[in-house]
């Protein structure tokens, strides 16, 4: 799960690390006294679940109240494409005016799980800012990577860095904290780009991202109230109601199958026939029938969706489960779109049978090589 900037920094500041003073506003009618709260310079701010903010337009520094009020209100609202967004585009519903900060260096700092050394690793540079993907890209050698809590390996990322002996400690210090929230809150991904150091010799987060692993978050209700379905895929939000591990893609095959490794065959299958996957839809292995009509009618609320290819392979779900949910489905939304399924294990002839007698146009393919073939075939889609 992903929360705002706003957010993430007021759980920096409740962990003791520095950020500067703001405030968050969501109607033009707060613009004016929130800049005078603030002062001047201040550096306005689209809060919204991307990032590359700066090179979109998203972010912008104020030095008179004339250009604060501009920014503001020109920002706010807008639809917002940067290149982490995509196709798509994130509607700016609120900013956060803050203050500005003397700024001196600009440091990149974050922490993620290295699975292979299965532990927290802390990331850093000295080439913090907008063009931290262009040094990861093209000078290596500048990103530091050490693994949390070894006191040493710290040290010798400070140096690294070229901090003085005060420097380093804020800096040892914030990783201390920042390793607590990572583990205290269960998070994926934390990143401060930039950490700055000020002209007064003093390290400020001004900007934060923090991810949190899904499937902790029964461990932290006040984490849970923190999520903005608003930045979400409205159909990706309505899958995590039924628990269906959804994704939306660009295609127009609708893939319904149970397994992530089946899904990732699945959309190499459609590929392979010369389409592309309209998603990723993988109703699990318990899925009951009632499940399969909510995954169903789901792909088909996707108006880029012109055929829904099923894929399953029945081990825990049965594919005759399987077969009454889908015709249930086809059944109450009254649909005529072209519906290939592949059945395989489990109750597959009983499945099979159970929608070819079911009167409605389903192609049921006896393997992957036939439903290739019935994909290619449909033409209008390709």
């Amino acid at each position: 799960m992903k929360i705002h900037e706003y957010q993430a920094k007021k759980l920096f500041k409740d962990y003791g690390i520095n950020i500067p003073n703001s405030i968050l506003v969501e109607n033009n009618k707060e613009i004016q006294d929130s800049i005078d709260k603030i002062g001047l310079p201040c550096v306005i701010k689209a809060q919204v679940h991307s990032g590359a903010r700066g090179k979109a337009g998203g972010i912008k520094l104020a030095k008179t109240r004339e250009e604060a009020i501009k920014y503001s209100s020109e920002i706010l609202g807008i639809e917002l494409k940067s290149i982490q967004t995509g196709d798509e585009s994130k509607k700016v519903r609120k900013i956060l005016i803050e203050q500005g900060v003397n700024i001196d260096k600009e440091l990149y700092l974050s922490m993620t799980v290295d699975r292979e050394k299965e532990s927290i690793v802390v990331i850093a540079s000295t080439e913090g800012g907008m063009n931290i993907e262009e040094v990861a890209q093209n000078t290596p050698e500048l990103i530091n990577t050490v693994e949390l809590n070894l006191e040493l390996k710290n040290k010798i990322l400070s140096e690294k860095l070229g901090l003085n002996n005060d420097l380093a400690k804020q800096f040892n210090k914030i990783i201390e904290l920042l390793g607590q929230l990572f583990e205290e809150k269960d998070c994926s991904l934390l990143e401060i780009n930039p950490l700055v150091i000020t002209k007064e010799n003093q390290l400020i987060a001004i900007d934060g991202k923090i991810n949190f692993d899904d499937n902790a978050l029964y461990k932290h209700s006040d984490i849970a109230e923190l999520r903005d379905i608003l930045e979400e895929n409205p159909l990706e939000v309505e899958a995590s109601k039924y628990n269906l591990n959804y994704i939306k893609l660009n295609g127009s095959i609708g893939c319904m199958v149970n397994g992530a490794g089946l899904a990732m065959a699945t959309m190499d299958t459609v590929k392979l026939a010369g389409s592309e996957p309209a998603n990723f839809l993988d109703v699990g292995g318990g899925a009951s029938s009632q499940n399969i009509e909510n995954a169903f009618k789901l792909l088909l609320s996707d108006e880029s969706v012109k055929a829904v290819f099923i894929n399953i392979f029945g081990g825990i779900l049965r594919c005759d489960i399987l077969a009454e949910g889908i015709k249930n489905a086809v059944q109450t939304l009254k649909t005529d779109i072209p519906v290939i399924v592949r059945l395989e294990g489990t109750n597959c002839e009983i499945g099979a049978e159970i929608l070819q007698n079911s009167g409605l146009k389903f192609q049921v393919a006896k393997d992957l090589k036939e439903a290739i073939k019935l994909i290619q075939d449909l033409a209008e889609i390709k």
